[in-house]
C-alpha cells in the first residue's frame, strides 16, 4: 500500500487543470459521441449485467485505476484528512466529476457499496481502530466491501434477522445466513447485522459488526437471476470470530447503525449520470421517435412523467449528498429510492408498449431486445434497500409524521 498521497491545488481553476492533467496521463478521452438511431452500441446504462468473468476483469481494471487516482490526491476528496481523505468541500468532487465526464474510465460499480454505503457508516459508528484500518483502504481500493443484511426468513423485516453473535472473550462468535448480497464474491470485508441478545426487544437485541470475508468460516454462493446475471449471492457464516473493536457502535446499537447504512444506500440510488447515447431515458426518446409514436398523446404524457421524474431524482440526490456530506443521510434518501425504482419500472413498461413482441425475442434488430434486460431487472430495485411498501411507511411515519399503522389483530 502506498503511503504517499499527493495534494492537488486548492484553487478551483488550478484544481480543474490538475484533474485534467492526471486524466490525460491515465485515461483516454471519450470518443466523439455517435448520435442517431442504429449508430454505435445499443447497450443501455441500466439493466445489463456482465458475466462473473467479465465482472472480475472490470474489478481488476477499476481497482488499479482507483489506486492511481487515490495516490494522486483525487480518491476521497471530501473525506477527513486523518483517515486519508482530502478534507475538501463537496464542490471539488463536483469539479472532478465534471472534468472526468470527458474521459473513458473504468466502471466503479464494484465501489458503490463500499464507498457510498459501508464507508460512511464506518465513519459515523466505527471505533478508531476500524476507521484507521479500513477507511483509507476502502477508498484506495486495497479492500472492497459488501453489506450483509437480508436473510431468507426475514424478508423486509430487517429486525427479524436470525444470524447470531455469541460472546466469546474479547469478541463474538458469529454464525448465520445472508442473501441478496451484491459483490460478496469479490469483497474483503462485510458489514453484518446479527442478533446478540435474544432476550432483548426485537430491535434492541441487534449488533452491527465487520467481518473478514476471507475467513474460512465464510462461504459465498452465487444466485442466478431471471436476467441471467449473478450479481447477487447468498453468504453462509459459520463460527467466525469478530473482535470487539469491529463492533459498530455498541452491542445493541445494531438497529440504529442499520438505519444509517440503509439511509446511505437509498441516497446512493438514483444519482446516476450516463452519456446520452446509453442513458435509458434519452434512448427511450429515440425509440419512440424511431417507431413514429412521438405524436401519440398517451405515450408523450408517460414519457414526460419519466423524464421529469429522472431530473427530480438527480436534483434531490445531489441536494441530499451536499447536505449529508460527513453526516447522517436525510429524509431525501427514502424519496430517491422510491422514485428511482418506479422510474425504472416505468421505462421498461413504456419500452414494452412501444416495441411489443420485438422486446421478447432477440432478432438482432438494433435497439429492441436490449430493453428486455432492463425490464427484467426492474423488480429488484423495488426490493433493494427496503421494499417500496416499507419506503412508503417510512415516508408517512418518519417524514410526514403520520400515525403508525395499527398492528393487525391476532
Amino acid at each position: 500500500m502506498s503511503d504517499q498521497t499527493e495534494h492537488p491545488p486548492t484553487g478551483e481553476a488550478a484544481f480543474r487543470d490538475a484533474v485534467r492533467a492526471f486524466l490525460d496521463a491515465h485515461a483516454k478521452p471519450l470518443p466523439e459521441a455517435q448520435e442517431g438511431w442504429g449508430v454505435g452500441s445499443d447497450e443501455l446504462s441500466s439493466g445489463a449485467e456482465p458475466t462473473r468473468e467479465e465482472e472480475l476483469r472490470m474489478v481488476e481494471a477499476a481497482t488499479a485505476f482507483r489506486r492511481e487516482l487515490f495516490d494522486a490526491g483525487f480518491g476521497w476528496l471530501t473525506g477527513p484528512a486523518e483517515y486519508g481523505g482530502g478534507g475538501r468541500d463537496a464542490c471539488f468532487q463536483e469539479l472532478f466529476d465534471e472534468v472526468a465526464a470527458d474521459y473513458e474510465l473504468p466502471s466503479e460499480a464494484c465501489f458503490v457499496v463500499g464507498h457510498h454505503i459501508v464507508a460512511p457508516t464506518l465513519l459515523a459508528w466505527g471505533t478508531p481502530e476500524v476507521k484507521e484500518r479500513y477507511l483509507r483502504a476502502l477508498y484506495r481500493a486495497d479492500l472492497l466491501a459488501c453489506q450483509l443484511f437480508s436473510e431468507p426468513e426475514a424478508g423486509s423485516d430487517l429486525a427479524g434477522v436470525r444470524s447470531r453473535g455469541v460472546r466469546d472473550g474479547d469478541g463474538w462468535r458469529v454464525s448465520g445466513q445472508k442473501v441478496w448480497t451484491s459483490g460478496a464474491h469479490y469483497s474483503d470485508i462485510g458489514e453484518m447485522l446479527v442478533r446478540t441478545d435474544p432476550e432483548a426487544s426485537k430491535h434492541g437485541g441487534l449488533t452491527m459488526l465487520m467481518i473478514d470475508m476471507h475467513d474460512p468460516g465464510v462461504e459465498v454462493r452465487p444466485l442466478r437471476q431471471m436476467t441471467g446475471g449473478e450479481a447477487f449471492n447468498e453468504v453462509f457464516v459459520d463460527d467466525v470470530f469478530v473482535p470487539d473493536s469491529h463492533v459498530l457502535g455498541r452491542p445493541g446499537d445494531g438497529w440504529k447503525v442499520a438505519m444509517t447504512t440503509l439511509g446511505n444506500e437509498r441516497a446512493s440510488m438514483g444519482y446516476r449520470t450516463s452519456p446520452p447515447a446509453s442513458d435509458p431515458v434519452e434512448r427511450l426518446l429515440g425509440l419512440i421517435r424511431h417507431f413514429g409514436l412521438d405524436g401519440d398523446t398517451g405515450i408523450r404524457a408517460e414519457f414526460a412523467r419519466i423524464a421529469i421524474r429522472r431530473d427530480i431524482i438527480r436534483w434531490t440526490a445531489a441536494r441530499a449528498a451536499a447536505r449529508a456530506a460527513g453526516g447522517e443521510p436525510g429524509a431525501e434518501a427514502s424519496i430517491i429510492k422510491l422514485m428511482d425504482s418506479e422510474n425504472v419500472r416505468a421505462i421498461g413498461a413504456l419500452a414494452g408498449r412501444v416495441l411489443g413482441a420485438r422486446m421478447t425475442a432477440d432478432t438482432g434488430e438494433w435497439g429492441t431486445y436490449v430493453w428486455a434486460e432492463l425490464a427484467l431487472s426492474a423488480p429488484s430495485l423495488r426490493l433493494a434497500g427496503g421494499t417500496d411498501e416499507i419506503m412508503r411507511n417510512i415516508m408517512a411515519e418518519r417524514i410526514l409524521g403520520l400515525p403508525r399503522e395499527p398492528a393487525p389483530n391476532r
